[in-house]
Formats: structure tokens, sequence, C-alpha cells
């Protein structure tokens, strides 16, 4: 973790401020403004958030407390208080905007479906009433494996209604994983659908909660919703699966709101670490939905004749804050779609930001990369004048790609916020604020209110401007995880680390700022992975291939830039038998075990490049040198010293590798 080795070889003084026209009707108005909350925040920190949350949220037992530092890092907000989630994003808007369109939803094939907020409560409430109906209650842990669709958000929001925690595993993957969290989670509960579509393919889900039964653990799952999507005929064990048609059906459509603490889990959401067991980051309620509220009005910009667009599955954090709570809590108009930006063409989120009329559309910078590749040109054949801000999320956005998204899709005309946060923030840490920053291509620019974010050494001291290190917050914020479900010594170890005395979150991401104070996130410290925006754990990918005791030895896994997501999975391979003698070979064993690590994790883990050796490289020690196998893998000359390896002579073999 040497933050000598985190340098920045980018340079850019591009500076693009908001039109004074924006500027004016920003919630967020100017520079002067966003100082004037971040100086609110420094002189009465707790002061500040309790305004927030009071103006924010609806309590039903009001908080005294705002902050709790007594057991760090343990933190606690607004503890005394009761509130309910689901409360908050459906029933304030009954009397306000009850025929308002809440979601518009978008298939793969092109049919659209809207939902008003009266009509999506209802659902909500029968779909609550249905889980009471089998036993499930406040505090139980239920799995959510679905499909893009207003039925995930129900499923979402219908646990929340009633207190139960869940637990969203995305439809891509595998039953070994599924059954890892339903295991952990200690879930008595999974909803799913018979499958899903996603580019004109059918993909089955109910057969892959089946299939993690049978790996054994699972037993605490008393009873399973199956919603109806594709139609295919799927097996039903009697007892314990339940059609969602039939679950609801004489439900009453009202369910009153179990009212929770502030800290009671609203979900746990598990991500990797660089350990090979997933860590199941637990939230809370009353935190983390301020944050979702605050960041919607913030980052966002949110105005009521909005139609927002997040483009996440919310099988990932950010479809939790930007598709199921923070649009709908502040009763915003939103879009839902099931398939890919390539269907049927690449032209598909084009026209869906052009029928739908979106303002405000956020995505991935793998998916704008993808699009940049698949068509250039092709925006400028649609209407996106609707739009009014950009944004990006999960990984660094390069300058070009920035600048594509700048002129081609917004025209020139609409900030880019390019977002800052992780699964364990809650919600967006570092960004512009399209009303007040000025941008610089590929820089998140600078912390939100109250969030006191630097860059440190090795022995927590700040570095200074223009220099990179660490990247932590120095004071606990509202959203922030409360501890990694089960494991609180991880949670300690992990975030909290006793390099910084364990007083400062480590947010596991290398950073620098430049003159201006602007942030500019330079890639993961720890053997964490970014493909695509998703963090993948390398010692999880390890683990995955070492699992084929039949063909692999030993494996070690490293990162390697990529043009299009961002870091590729490169797997290097000792197999049992003989190393492959041609590249026939080669690519049937590679093949095979791509296929192998899918099936284990899911499609996102495969590897993408795999190099069999006769050994990895080894310090006398035994440890394996991934600095010394990241440099092969992105093709670079080995300058580092090799004295300490056993067997210098496996780099050459490596290198030529079939």
């Amino acid at each position: 973790m040497s933050s000598g080795t985190i340098e920045s070889v980018l340079h850019e003084d591009r500076l693009f401020p908001p039109s004074a026209a924006f500027v004016k009707q920003a919630n967020i108005s100017g520079m002067a403004a966003y100082q004037a909350l971040c100086d609110e925040a420094g002189r009465d920190f707790e002061g500040f958030w309790a305004r927030l949350a009071r103006e924010e949220l609806l309590w039903q037992k009001p908080f005294t407390k705002t902050l709790d530092e007594t057991n760090p890092p343990f933190f606690k907000w607004f503890h005394d208080g009761e509130l309910n989630a689901s409360y908050n994003c459906l029933d304030r808007h009954l009397k306000t905007q009850p025929d308002k369109v809440a979601i518009i939803f978008e298939a793969d094939d092109g049919k659209q479906t809207t939902i008003t907020y009266k009509a999506l409560y209802h659902e909500v409430c029968k779909f609550a009433n249905a889980l009471k109906s089998r036993g499930i209650a406040k505090g139980d842990r239920v799995i959510v494996y679905m499909p893009m669709s207003i039925e995930a958000v129900v499923a979402m929001q219908a646990c929340a209604r009633i207190g139960a925690t869940h637990s969203v595993v995305f439809g891509g993957f595998s039953a070994k994983s599924l059954q890892e969290r339903i295991i952990d989670a200690g879930a008595v509960a999974v909803i799913t659908a018979d499958g899903q579509y996603r580019g004109g393919k059918e993909i089955a889900l109910k057969p892959v909660i089946d299939e993690s039964f049978t790996l054994g653990g699972c037993e605490g799952i008393k009873s399973v919703f199956v919603y109806k999507r594709t139609g295919t005929n799927i097996p039903m064990t009697a007892g314990r699966d339940i059609w969602w048609q039939d679950a609801i059906k004489g439900q009453p459509d009202t369910c009153d709101p179990v009212w929770v603490n502030a800290e009671h889990p609203l979900f746990i959401l598990y991500t990797s670490g660089s350990t090979g067991k997933p860590k199941g980051v637990q939230h809370s309620t009353g935190g983390y939905l301020l944050w979702c509220m605050l960041t919607m009005r913030w980052t966002f910009d949110y105005k009521p004749q909005d139609v927002f667009w997040c483009t996440a599955d919310v099988g990932w954090v950010t479809g939790h804050s930007y598709v199921c709570y923070g649009p709908l809590a502040v009763g915003a108009t939103e879009v839902v779609f099931e398939g890919v930006p390539t269907y049927p063409d690449a032209g598909r989120f084009w026209k869906l930001i052009q029928d739908h009329k979106v303002t405000t559309f956020y995505t991935a910078p793998t998916a704008i990369r993808s699009l940049i590749k698949a068509g250039g040109d092709l925006p400028k054949k649609y209407d996106l004048s609707s739009l009014r801000i950009l944004g990006t999320v999960g990984e660094p956005i390069n300058p070009e790609a920035w600048m594509w998204y700048h002129e081609t899709v917004g025209g020139g005309r609409c900030p880019i916020v390019d977002t800052w946060w992780q699964t364990e923030t809650g919600g967006h840490m570092i960004t512009p604020l399209p009303g007040a920053t000025a941008t610089k291509p590929g820089s998140a620019t600078l912390p939100l209110p109250g969030v006191i974010a630097d860059i440190v050494d090795e022995t927590g001291a700040s570095v200074g401007k223009g220099k990179g290190g660490i990247l932590v917050i120095k004071r606990p914020w509202p959203a922030m995880i409360r501890t990694i479900w089960g494991d609180p010594e991880r949670f300690k170890k992990t975030y909290y680390p006793e390099d910084f005395q364990g007083k400062y979150y480590l947010a596991g991401d290398g950073a620098t700022t430049d003159m201006d104070g602007y942030f500019r996130i330079m890639g993961r410290i720890d053997d964490v992975l970014n493909v695509s925006g998703h963090r993948l754990g390398t010692m999880e990918i390890e683990s995955a291939l070492v699992a084929n005791s039949a063909l692999v030895a030993e494996a070690a896994v490293v990162g390697r830039p990529d043009d299009l997501t961002g870091e590729a999975v490169c797997a290097f391979v000792v197999l049992k038998g003989e190393r492959p003698a041609t590249a026939e070979a080669a690519k049937k064993i590679a093949d095979e075990l791509r296929n192998w690590v899918g099936k284990e994790i899911g499609a996102i883990a495969k590897p993408r490049d795999i190099r069999f050796g006769d050994n990895l490289p080894k310090t006398r020690s035994g440890k394996i040198m991934r600095r010394l196998l990241r440099s092969i893998a992105k093709g670079e000359e080995i300058t580092q010293d090799i004295s300490t390896l056993e067997n210098p002579a496996i780099l050459e073999q490596l290198k030529h590798s079939l």
C-alpha cells in the first residue's frame, strides 16, 4: 500500500463552468452557496445534519440525538428516532401527487408500462401483505434476485415497509454466489422471477435459485416468491414456492408501515473484498435515506418536472440509491429499463432519452466507451434536447470519453457530474454540483458539504495539494456502512485500520488532488479490480479457479487496464497436468476455466486473459509477487528488483505463455 507508487501522469487544465442560466435555477446556486453549506457543517457538524434530517425525512418518532460516537467506528445516526423508508418514498406523495407517474418501465422488447405513485403504493402494500402472510416479519432477511422491473422495486419497498432487511443479488450471479449470500445473511425467503430478457435473449432466474438450494445450507428458506416474466415452464416446489400473482391475490391494498429505529438495517448488499469471502455491507434506514434524498437534490439538482434515468441494475448499490430509494423519496418520475444499451442497436439509450424526454441521465463510463465504439455519431440522429444533466458512476471516466459525452450527448450545454462513491458510502461523496462546480474532464472535483475527505500517506498524514496517496474520510457521515454483516472485526480491520489509529475511513482507493484541490481517483490500492464499474476481489476469482481441483493446482489473478471495461481480469494458472504445448490446447483449457469461473461467480468475473506457467513468481518465503504479474499483464518491461525471487526464470515463461 505504498503511497509513493500513486502518481498522476494526467494533467488536465480544461475547465467547464456551469452556464449562468443553469446556476440561476440550481438548488445549490454557485460556489458561494456550496461554500456556505460547507461552512455550516464546519461550524456545527451535528446541527447541520440534524437540520437536514428534520427537513427531508418524515419521522414517526423524532430523534433527539444526532450522532453517537461513543463506540467508534460503530457510529450511530439519529439513533433514538423512528421512521419507515417505504412510507418516506410512497405515502408522503399520496396527498400531494398521487397521479404523478413514478416509474416508466421499458422492457427489453420495447414495451412500455407506467405506474403512478398511488398505484405503486397499492402494489407495494399488497406484496407487503403477501410477505406477512408467509410469516415474514421485522428483522427477517429476504434475498431479492430479480430482473430490472417495476416488480423489483416493489419487492424492495415491500420488505422495507414491514421492516424486513433485503439483500439484492444481481441477476447475473451464479447459484454458488447466491448460496453463499443466502447462508451468510441467514435469509428466510427469496423473491425472484422465472427469468428475464436481456438483448433479445431469455435468461433463467428461478432455476438458478433451485440449483443454489442443491448446494446445501439453504434450509432456512421457507418461501420463494416467483414473478412470471417470461412464462417459461419451470418447476415449483409445493409449500415453498408461490407465484407472485397468487401471493397477492385477495391481499388488501393498504398496509400499515412498521416503524423502525433509524439504525435498523434497511439492507445488506454483498461486495467483493480482498479476501475470498464477499462482504455483507450493512446500511441503516434513516441516515441512508437522508443521503439518497440530499444527493438527488444536490448532485442531480432534482426538479419536480424532471424525468430521471439511472441505468444501473438494482443488484448494485447504484440501483438501490438511485433507482429504488432516492428518486421515489423526492417524488421523481424515473425510467427503469430491462435491456442492454446495444439492443436492438447501439441507438437504444438515445432513443429512450428521446422517447421519454429524459432530463437527467446517469450511467457508467464502461457503457459510454462501448457506445462510442458502437457508433460515436449515433446520438446526433436523436433528439436529446430534453437532457439537462449527465452523470457517470462506478469508475473514473477518462477525459476523451468525458469530452465525447459532453459534446455529442450533452450538446456542450449539460453539466457532467462525475460521482465518486462506493457501496459502503451509500451515496455520492466527491462530485461536482451542476450549478456550482466548474468541471474538469476525468475529475470528481470536490467533496459534498459535510464530507471531510483527504489524501494521506501510510502514516495518516495529509500529503498536500498536487500529490497522490490514500483517500480517506475523516468524519462519519449519515449514509456510511454500519458494519459487515455478522463480522464486526472484519469491518474494523477493513475500513478503520490501525495504520490510521482507527480514526479514518479507508476507501481503498488511491487519489490525487490538483492545485485547485480537485480530486482525481486513481484506482484501488488493494487486491480488488474494477471491471465495468463493478468490484471483483482477486482472491475470490483465484479461489474459484483453484476450486477446479481436476485442472488447477495454483492461480494468481491481477488486473490490467482496458479501454472498454476499465480493468480486465488476467489469470496466471499452474495446471495439475502438463502446461499446454500448443495454442489450440491452451485455448481449449482457458475456455473451460472461463466457463468454470462464470459458473462459480458469474459471467462478469470471467478472466479476459489466462496464461499458463510451470509455477508462479514467488519469493523464497513463498509469497506470490503480484506486482510482477501486473507488469507482465500490461506488457511492461520488468524494472523492479527481482533478487528476492526464488524462480526468476518463470517471468520469461509467463511473458511468452500461450
